[in-house]
């Protein structure tokens, strides 16, 4: 039996880069392109009609930007993962997509087959993001004497700490899963970790 393709969005305001990519997702048969867009606000209008299980964003550009757009996406808990697709590694731009909401952090100078790579990481619950934009945000951590959380992701990281597992931890605070996946991808980046243990112990070293 043939597994159902991920179904994928395409939101970049250059036409070359979204026909690329629709041939590099076509090349797979895991994977399909189900809508394209070339800035946030039709972003939001494909997904919301659409529904596709993954959005690959891009950030610059005109009228709604993605981060924007990412932040409208999650916040209708549309059932839809956001990996992020761009040219800037600046930690800024990093921690303000994360923020959005988005799952995954890449860059277009990845190779293609990492951009597939990521698709597929996100559709698994996973978290793919660039070495970069890791180093990036790794940069920040190590420049300042506090990690800043937000209070949700402080709230997230208590609750994987105390061992709930991502659909405990959203009915215990009453969000979605994919709210709560959001938070920790978030928070990992912010505090350098890669996976619920290291953050678990994270979290109690500093006393949350």
């Amino acid at each position: 039996m043939t597994p159902t393709p991920i179904r994928v969005v395409l939101v970049d305001d250059h036409a070359v880069i979204r026909t690329g990519l629709e041939q590099l997702l076509g090349s797979t048969d895991d994977i399909e392109v189900v809508g394209a867009a070339a800035n946030g606000a039709e972003a939001l209008e494909v997904v919301r009609r659409i529904r596709p299980d993954v959005v690959l964003m891009d950030l610059q550009m005109p009228e709604v930007d993605g981060v924007a757009a990412t932040r409208s996406i999650m916040s209708e808990d549309l059932g839809v993962d956001v990996l992020v697709l761009t040219s800037f590694s600046d930690s800024e731009r990093i921690i303000a997509a994360l923020d959005a909401g988005a799952v995954g952090y890449l860059l277009k100078d990845a190779d293609p087959e990492d951009v597939l790579q990521g698709i597929r990481a996100v559709s698994r619950g996973e978290s793919p993001i660039h070495p970069k934009a890791a180093r990036a945000l790794l940069g920040v951590r190590a420049g300042s004497s506090q990690v800043q959380l937000t209070s949700r992701e402080t709230e997230v990281l208590t609750l994987v700490r105390e061992g709930l597992a991502n659909k405990q931890i959203a009915r215990r605070l009453d969000i979605s899963e994919r709210t709560v996946k959001a938070h920790l991808t978030s928070a990992f980046a912010r505090i350098g970790v890669s996976d619920r243990t290291q953050a678990a112990l994270w979290a109690e070293r500093n006393g949350l």
